[in-house]
């Protein structure tokens, strides 16, 4: 095994990482931007060194600054986490040139998977099911169009760079084709550096269920059953859980040997992830499957995986990395009741979802729930980086026993100081379509309004390390869907009737930053006369592109934003007079 490790990323991931390496007596090294000088990974890992400015491409994708740290420090080995370098091919060879152990997959396998059309086709190839689409080189606008027609409206435009739900737009209409195409491409170019896309069937009633798998150097590769992460929003995920409700024995059985019949078309070794998307419309008993991509990492939502099997992914991914066999065979793998995860953001749903930033006045959690965290009370979330504050991971029995844990961890758990949604996960986790397993990727779309109302804090006041009581099912605040005091429930219409009503308080006229960011393109001109609803500057923020329209037709005046810029949030743009 490994006497030290260099982490290269950072928040919940970096400290999820040094948890496993403190119990295996490993030491850790951290890197930092500086943006990142103060935060809870720094603190806890055993030393920590600054690599660049708060931007990721001048700190945590700075892979040979990153490499050279290693080299002094004596790390063996590199973990580079989830997202930034964790999928990058280049780096996992610069690690292996370097004398260095890149924890995860060979970079051929990482290439194979790393462009969504080419993994599609060489699955195709091995006989896993995928969905019905485009996945040419052709990239001209005639020839995709042709291809969105012949597949059939609605279609799923995709960068084959992309993930984490970045470079995807749904279309519905030939007419809104062009419009959505630049779109994706421009973000896919933004985010990933590849304005390509593919062209899918959009499935209108699709869960999402992905299959955790383990491969070592040895030629054995297993899989750890499903998650359900259907509950997204923008294309991420909110809840996840393991097992996925109601799926039957058969179709867990298919989907696990699709997925390791997967890894060994490519000779895959490590942690990975096959993400399928599955077609409910007829039901889940009737249920069709397909390939959509695979994650060649750790995935974010890999707790209620190590809940309902009693393993510790990341000790696996280092052992394979050290050259040592999976301790289990397939047979041997658990499966024990119940876990779902929910996602705690630095966000306001009642506002689209718009991410905050500030600083976290109080942040406390119920003991005996598992808290995967970035933070720490006291501790700022920036506009730099994702704005998850937390993962809650709660395990019971099966899954009604389960949900009843998250809500309660729900009602006790704290975030103030900055917008959150911890009232929306208080709303899913009562709701009873979703306690009823009536689940699809379209569920928080199609019920917004009631997953959105204000929910009333009335709670007692915690410590941090209050304990959740035993007898929940007899406590008040089991169940806080109905408190009020002398007023009657807020209806969720009204209050969202009342926002929109302050917003056109505001001068029409004028074009406003509605959250802090980076401006990546400017698509207009002083002087220049635009159409209402026109792209006018998209601005680009904790993992969101936000495409900022014209208000009104008319001539743009007062243009002060520039490409590259950060600007505050409500700073004013432009106007459109």
């Amino acid at each position: 095994m490994f006497r030290k490790l260099l982490i290269a990323n950072r928040g919940e991931i970096a400290c999820r990482i040094i948890r496993t390496c403190q119990r295996l007596g490993i030491k850790t090294v951290a890197v930092y931007s500086e943006a990142d000088a103060k935060a809870l990974f720094v603190r806890q890992a055993d030393e920590a060194h600054l690599i660049g400015p708060a931007p990721a491409a001048q700190s945590y994708l700075r892979g040979d600054v990153i490499i050279e740290v290693a080299r002094r420090t004596g790390a063996e080995a590199i973990h580079p986490g989830y997202g930034f370098l964790s999928e990058n091919a280049e780096f996992a060879e610069a690690c292996a040139a370097a004398g260095i152990v890149f924890v995860g997959p060979t970079p051929e396998a990482i290439r194979a998977m790393a462009l969504k059309g080419a993994a599609k086709a060489l699955m195709e190839g091995a006989g896993v099911p995928v969905t019905p689409g485009y996945h040419g080189e052709a990239q001209d606008e005639a020839t995709l169009l042709t291809a969105a027609q012949q597949i059939g409206f609605p279609v799923l435009i995709k960068a084959v760079a992309g993930g984490g739900g970045k470079g995807m737009r749904r279309v519905d209409n030939e007419s809104e084709f062009p419009e959505l195409l630049k779109s994706c491409q421009g973000e896919g170019q933004s985010a990933f550096g590849d304005p390509r896309v593919l062209i899918e069937k959009y499935i209108e009633v699709p869960r999402h269920i992905e299959i955790q798998l383990f491969a070592d150097s040895h030629g054995n590769a297993i899989h750890l059953y499903e998650r359900d992460c259907s509950l997204q929003r923008r294309h991420q995920k909110v809840i996840e859980e393991a097992p996925a409700p109601g799926l039957p024995e058969a179709m867990r059985q298919a989907m696990g040997e699709a997925a390791v019949k997967a890894a060994k078309a490519i000779g895959y070794r490590g942690a990975g992830t096959i993400e399928f998307i599955v077609d409910v419309s007829k039901g889940i008993a009737q249920a069709a499957f397909y390939f959509m991509e695979m994650n060649t990492r750790l995935q974010v939502e890999h707790p209620v995986t190590e809940a309902i099997t009693g393993l510790d992914l990341v000790e696996w991914q280092l052992r394979v990395a050290a050259g040592e066999a999976l301790p289990l065979t397939q047979a041997e793998v658990p499966l024990n009741g119940h876990a779902i995860e929910a996602r705690l953001y630095a966000e306001d749903p009642e506002h689209d979802f718009m991410p905050s930033t500030g600083t976290l006045s109080r942040l406390v959690f119920p003991s005996g729930v598992r808290a995967d965290s970035a933070v720490a009370q006291g501790d700022a979330v920036s506009v730099f980086y994702d704005p998850m504050i937390s993962k809650l991971i709660v395990h019971g029995k099966d899954r009604g026993a389960a949900l009843d844990a998250l809500r309660t961890a729900l009602i006790y758990t704290r975030a103030e100081g900055l917008k959150t949604n911890l009232a929306f996960l208080r709303r899913i986790a009562s709701d009873p379509d979703f306690r009823a397993g009536e689940i699809d990727t379209g569920f928080i779309g199609r019920h917004v309004e009631r997953l959105t109302a204000p929910w009333p804090d009335l709670g007692p006041d915690l410590g941090p390390d209050y304990d959740i009581p035993s007898n929940t099912a007899s406590s008040p605040w089991h169940d806080a869907t109905g408190f009020r005091l002398n007023l009657p429930p807020a209806s969720p219409v009204d209050l969202r009737h009342l926002t929109d009503a302050l917003d056109e308080a505001h001068e029409a006229s004028e074009v406003i930053a509605p959250m802090p960011g980076l401006v990546v393109a400017v698509h207009v001109t002083e002087g220049e006369t635009v159409e209402k609803n026109q792209p006018l500057i998209v601005l680009e923020a904790m993992k969101i592109q936000l495409t900022l329209k014209a208000p009104r037709a008319g001539v743009v005046t007062g243009l002060s934003a520039t490409t590259g810029e950060q600007v505050s949030e409500k700073a004013m743009l432009l106007n459109v007079t």
